[in-house]
């Protein structure tokens, strides 16, 4: 795939409007997220360096703009005068909502195919999502930095005060509230793989995760948005599990007979998985990199480590990644 070249913003400056922002970053958008990529390891294609400039320069030239402009017009209804970047943010967060529909409608209905296609599709989408992150790097300084800072980020007051309140006492300082509260945000990336001592590239990661499994009213990082919007709108369809359709008030109604295999999961990635693991189709190696990459996808959009198929695909990831690293020898020396 070519680099996307710079491309004129139109008649309009890009930092004048939303849309003229919008119709400055959707060509780049769409070549970074949706353009294929013959990169093995799903990179995503790249775009000229002026462009990448440009884009930077307008994001910071339109929120410039927008802080001035409500500085100048003060407003006490938060309604009427939203933050400044609300808008744009929102329209990114559109725009990966319909990003992820478009891969989900292309999903096919085999089972081990449909592993087959997701495995690829995430890394290629998740490189995107990683390049729009650095590409709109203004977005999260400006914007996302200011919203955490206010309690609407991943992980709020709300959510940690009652669990913290029960420690706290009259007599404590501020200081030891806000270490107390720290302590708690260390509590919750724990269930996104930290380890006490981790690297700080480990502590990003699981708070990463921690971000696409928040709620869609947080304000995230545009990688995290992204990757939130891939859960929400692709995996989470996947993952569900159909409805009765209602039971019959009959009392006296013979049942039907179960079909040939009852145990059949019923939800369609569920089954796939199933599938994946059981069948004779696809060799050991490719079944190892297909639930080894499904595993870390599902981990990266945010679902939950007590999730029933991501346990039952890091059980099985564990015990062939054991297998194949060779036990150290008794006569080793350290």
């Amino acid at each position: 795939m070519p680099t996307l070249l710079n491309h004129a913003s139109g008649s309009a400056n890009p930092a004048t409007s939303q849309s003229a922002l919008w119709a400055y970053l959707q060509p780049a958008l769409d070549h970074i997220i949706k353009s294929p990529s013959n990169d093995p390891n799903g990179k995503a294609p790249a775009i000229d360096f002026g462009l990448y400039a440009g884009i930077h320069s307008a994001c910071y030239n339109y929120f410039t703009a927008q802080s001035e402009a409500n500085a100048a017009n003060p407003s006490n209804d938060d309604d009427v005068q939203p933050a400044s970047g609300t808008d744009i943010y929102v329209q990114l967060d559109k725009y990966f909502e319909e990003a992820t529909r478009e891969l989900s409608l292309g999903a096919p209905l085999d089972d081990i195919t449909l592993i087959q296609y997701i495995v690829p599709s995430f890394n290629r989408y998740h490189a995107g999502a990683q390049s729009a992150n650095r590409l709109l790097s203004y977005v999260n300084r400006h914007y996302v930095k200011r919203a955490v800072d206010e309690d609407r980020g991943w992980l709020r007051l709300s959510d940690v005060l009652e669990s913290v309140a029960k420690s706290i006492s009259n007599d404590d300082s501020r200081e030891i509230i806000t270490r107390k509260l720290r302590e708690k945000r260390v509590d919750e990336l724990r269930k996104w793989g930290y380890h006490d001592g981790d690297s700080s590239e480990q502590v990003v990661f699981a708070e990463s995760c921690a971000e696409a499994a928040s709620s869609l009213d947080r304000v995230v990082p545009v990688a995290s948005l992204a990757l939130r919007r891939f859960r929400t709108e692709f995996m989470e369809p996947l993952l569900a599990i159909p409805k009765n359709k209602g039971k019959s008030k009959a009392k006296n109604k013979i049942p039907k007979p179960l079909g040939p295999n009852p145990t059949r999961p019923k939800g369609r990635l569920a089954r796939a998985i199933k599938e994946l693991l059981e069948t004779d189709a696809v060799d050991e190696e490719e079944r190892y990199r297909l639930a080894s990459g499904l595993a870390k996808a599902l981990q990266i959009i945010g679902v939950k480590e007590e999730n029933l198929l991501r346990k039952k695909l890091d059980k099985y990831v564990l015990s062939v990644s054991s297998t194949l690293i060779p036990p150290p020898s008794k006569s080793s020396k350290i």
